[in-house]
């Protein structure tokens, strides 16, 4: 399953990594990819739930405004 996330707030390369490395703390998560231009993040695992992936996201700091299954 992969889903792409639309994050408010990234601004610098530190912001893309507390991201990155906040989404991959969840068990579900196989892999996640920063873009700081289109402002997303595109989440590759198993059973992603909408709800974990915004809270892990906002305990990094930043918010989900959109989530796209693709």
């Amino acid at each position: 399953m992969e889903k792409t996330l639309t994050v408010e707030g990234m601004s610098c390369g530190h912001c893309t990594k507390a991201v990155e490395e906040g989404l991959r703390e969840l068990k579900e998560v196989t892999n996640a990819r920063a873009d700081l231009n289109s402002k997303t993040v595109e989440v590759e695992g198993y059973e992603l739930k909408d709800e974990d992936l915004k809270k892990a996201v906002a305990e990094a700091g930043y918010e989900v405004i959109d989530i796209k299954t693709v």
